[in-house]
C-alpha cells in the first residue's frame, strides 16, 4: 500500500475504531457478552468505506463532527452485513478477518442479534451528526436506508443467492447489476457522503464509486479464486465450489484482472473535477485491485 494511503487508512481505522468502541461501552452487565460479540464483529478490517467517507468529506472541509459519525455509521452497517452474510443460512463461513466468525465464536442466535444491534448503531451514528444543516444529515440517513435495503445491499445479497442457484450464471450484465447492489450501493453511499454533507453535487463521486465497487468485487472474486486463506483471512475457493456466477468464472482470471484494472482507471478518471485533492481516493482505487487480502 502506498505510504500516503497507508497513513490515511491508519488514521481512519484509529478514529473510527475509537468512536465505535466508545459507542459500545457501558452496556448493562447482563449484556456484557453481547457487547463483546459486537466488538468482535467490529475489530479488524481495512475500514475502506469509512476512509471513503472521511476523504470525500475532506474535499469540502466538512467538519469532523459530521464526517466521523458518518464514517462510523457505514463501518457499523458493513460489519452487520458481514455477520449475517457469514451465517449458516447464507454463506456459512467459519473464518472472517483471520478469526472465527461471530456465530462460531458466540453462537448463531447471538450473531443475529449482533447484526441487528450494529445496524441500529449505524443509524444512531447518522443521527449524531453535527455541524451541518439537519436536512443534510436526514438526507444521508435516507440514502443509507436505501443503500442497505431491498433496492440496495440486501436486495443484492438475495440476488446473489439466486444466481448461486444457477439463474443468470455467466451473464456479465446480471453479475454487474447484482454486484452494484450487493457491494456498490454501500460504496456509493460512502463516496458521496461528503458531498451530501457539504450540500454539493454527488454525481462525480457516484461515478467513482460505481466503478470502484465493481473493481473491488472483482478483486474479491480473484482473491477467492487465487488467494491464500491465511493471507486473505477467510476461506477461499468457495465461489467455484458453490457454482457462483462471478467475473472470474465468466472471463477467467486474466480477463477478470484486466477488467478490474480498467474499472480502477475509470474510477480515477471520475475524480478529475477535484484535481490533486482527490489523490488519496485515486490511490485507494489502485490499491483495491492490487491488494492481497
Amino acid at each position: 500500500m502506498d505510504a500516503v494511503l497507508a497513513q490515511a487508512a491508519a488514521r481512519a481505522r484509529g478514529d473510527v475504531g475509537a468512536r465505535l468502541a466508545a459507542r459500545l461501552a457501558g452496556a448493562a452487565p447482563a449484556l456484557a457478552s453481547l457487547e463483546e460479540a459486537c466488538r468482535h464483529a467490529l475489530e479488524g478490517g481495512k475500514r475502506l468505506r469509512g476512509l471513503m467517507v472521511l476523504e470525500s468529506a475532506g474535499l469540502w472541509d466538512v467538519p469532523e463532527e459530521a464526517a466521523l459519525p458518518a464514517a462510523a455509521a457505514i463501518e457499523a452497517l458493513h460489519a452487520y452485513s458481514l455477520v449475517h452474510d457469514d451465517l449458516p443460512a447464507m454463506d456459512d463461513d467459519e473464518l472472517r478477518r483471520g478469526r472465527p466468525t461471530v456465530h462460531v465464536a458466540f453462537g448463531e442466535a447471538t450473531a443475529i442479534l449482533v447484526g441487528d444491534a450494529l445496524q441500529a448503531l449505524a443509524f444512531e451514528e447518522v443521527a449524531a451528526i453535527r455541524g451541518v444543516p439537519a436536512e443534510r444529515a436526514l438526507a444521508l440517513s435516507a440514502r443509507l436506508a436505501a443503500a442497505a435495503g431491498l433496492r440496495g445491499m440486501v436486495g443484492g445479497q438475495h440476488w446473489d443467492l439466486t444466481i448461486e442457484a444457477g439463474a443468470a450464471s455467466g451473464d456479465l450484465r446480471a453479475i454487474a447489476a447484482m454486484q452494484a447492489l450487493k457491494t456498490g450501493a454501500l460504496f456509493e453511499w460512502s463516496a458521496t457522503a461528503g458531498a451530501v454533507l457539504a450540500g454539493e453535487d454527488p454525481k462525480p463521486l457516484a461515478a467513482y464509486a460505481h466503478a470502484l465497487g465493481r473493481a473491488f468485487q472483482i478483486a474479491d472474486d480473484l482473491l477467492d479464486a487465487t488467494g491464500d486463506a491465511a493471507t486473505v483471512g477467510k476461506a477461499t475457493g468457495k465461489d467455484l465450489a458453490a457454482g457462483k456466477a462471478t467475473y472470474v468464472g465468466t472471463l477467467g482470471v486474466e480477463g477478470a484482472r484486466a477488467e478490474a484494472g480498467r474499472l480502477a482507471a475509470e474510477a480515477c478518471d471520475a475524480l478529475a473535477p477535484f484535481g490533486a485533492r482527490g489523490d488519496t481516493l485515486r490511490l485507494l482505487a489502485r490499491y483495491t485491485v492490487s491488494r492481497d487480502h
